[in-house]
């Protein structure tokens, strides 16, 4: 990845409110508010305005499926089941060395084998492939954990996940050198369907990404979830990688390289460095592709924990975010644990083993929006281009509005069209803001003040799985305003 030409610097702290100078750039039709918490907040908004999943099925009908198993799972999700609704029931382990021989069909299938985690190398990775829905809602009343599965949605349109969380599918990548280009291991992945909604849900430190968007989706919002890093405790997912590598380092020559009086890196600051997810939301996954024109994204009210890229990454198409926050103050901190003499030690190995630090990202034509937000510590804010920042045609449009901006302490808050603002998108000539195929949003929303909205996302009921205490029927909702 270029290296931009030139690093963004804050305005030392504090600094008045910009107003956006390029009247390319659409006056928002949010209205930011300060009022208490509303259930109607949790209305479905963005792109996916108008999805209804499996609707508002009761529980007796043969069109609600409750969840125990794998083999439970497989039932409900083999087309043309006709299940509308699908309810977890608990929390589920869907690896496909761990699976019932009776759960092992379609849409399971067995993923690449896992080559370095001691849990995953026994348990193994499922591939869930849901093929061909239209009217599809899958939930947990009480926050279920699914483990060691990525789920791929093709061709299906009006689909709600709600209330679920995702963990135990990175491991630690030799066979690339750190590149983390073998196993394609994504939670959820989203290929040539229309009108998604993914809500109240946590992902956890994945292999890839934790979300894509590919081949022409399009109506996809994404909406009061957390994406986070490994937490680093004495058992968490990476120690427990780290663990077993330290034990036979001779097994691992990139892991024992970094170990080695070469590099000089200690057990702690590789945990430390290896804790945050390198990559977000990809949406669009190949150049230049036809149907990129097609994608459309929301994200709003999440909370990107030690995320280090791609918040979002577009190609082509529209991706509106509001009231995110990307909260990188950790993976910052355990980025100064490399000195220059240890990156130039690593690269001269052809090993990658460091910190990515950029927020969001438009290209190839795209148009990227970030309103009222939050962004701490990462170094490009907001990026135009990853190809050729020389070549107009790998550089998409990108703008922020009311965004709270902060870098080693020093805080800006304002506009990137503002004279000096460290918004201001990198490393390419900007193109001024428009979006593509329309000239405003074809939704209302209302967006919080972005001074609070950290303190509002991380609340025992804000964004992530397992914060509302709700009954079947309120999650099957998608309004709440009445």
């Amino acid at each position: 990845m270029p290296t931009p030409t030139s690093s963004p610097t804050p305005t030392a702290t504090p600094l008045p409110t910009a107003s956006p100078t390029s009247t390319a750039i659409p006056t928002p039709t949010a209205s930011p508010t300060s009022t208490p918490v509303q259930v109607s907040e949790y209305d479905l908004a963005g792109f996916a305005t108008g999805t209804t999943g499996g609707g508002n099925i009761q529980e007796n009908s043969p069109l609600y499926k409750k969840v125990y198993t794998a083999e439970d799972l497989a039932t409900a999700l083999r087309k043309g089941s006709k299940i509308k609704v699908i309810e977890i029931m608990n929390d589920l382990d869907l690896g496909w060395n761990e699976i019932s021989d009776a759960a092992k069909i379609s849409p399971f299938s067995a993923h690449n084998n896992a080559l370095t985690h001691p849990v995953l190398i026994e348990t193994g990775v499922s591939k869930v492939s849901i093929d061909n829905f239209d009217g599809l809602t899958i939930f947990s009343a009480k926050g279920a954990t699914i483990k060691h599965a990525a789920f791929t949605f093709k061709r299906s349109s009006n689909v709600i996940i709600r209330n679920l969380e995702f963990d135990e599918l990175w491991e630690w990548d030799e066979a690339t050198k750190g590149n983390y280009d073998k196993n394609d291991w994504d939670y959820i992945t989203i290929e040539n369907s229309n009108n998604v909604w993914i809500d109240h849900c946590t992902f956890n430190k994945s292999y890839d990404g934790v979300v894509d968007v590919k081949k022409g989706s399009n109506g996809v919002t994404i909406s009061w979830s957390s994406f986070l890093g490994d937490d680093r405790n004495a058992n968490s997912w990476v120690t427990q990688q780290i663990n077993a590598m330290e034990a036979n380092k001779a097994a691992y020559p990139m892991y024992a390289y970094l170990r080695s009086s070469s590099v000089g890196l200690s057990k702690d600051d590789i945990i430390a460095i290896a804790a945050s997810q390198k990559k977000g939301h990809l949406i669009g996954a190949t150049e230049f592709a036809a149907d990129n024109a097609l994608l459309s994204v929301t994200l709003h009210h999440n909370y990107y924990k030690d995320i280090q890229d791609r918040m979002p990454r577009l190609r082509s198409g529209n991706a509106h975010a509001y009231n995110i926050v990307m909260d990188n103050e950790d993976t910052r901190l355990a980025k100064k644990r490399l000195t220059s003499a240890m990156e130039k030690a690593i690269s001269s190995k052809g090993y990658h083993f460091g910190v990515t630090s950029n927020g969001a990202i438009s290209t190839e034509g795209g148009a990227v929006l970030l309103e009222s937000s939050v962004i701490i510590d990462v170094v490009y804010p907001l990026r135009n281009n990853q190809a050729d920042a020389n070549n107009s045609k790998y550089t998409g449009a990108i703008a922020a509005l009311d965004t709270i901006y902060s870098l080693d302490g020093a805080t800006f808050r304002g506009d990137s069209t503002a004279k000096n603002s460290p918004l201001s998108p990198a490393p390419a000539a900007v193109k001024a803001f428009a979006w593509n195929g329309f000239t405003t949003l074809p939704y209302s929303y209302i967006s919080d003040d972005p001074a609070s909205l950290k303190s509002r996302l991380t609340a025992v009921d804000g964004s992530g799985a397992g914060k509302l205490s709700w009954s079947n029927e309120e999650w099957l909702k998608t309004n709440y305003s009445n």
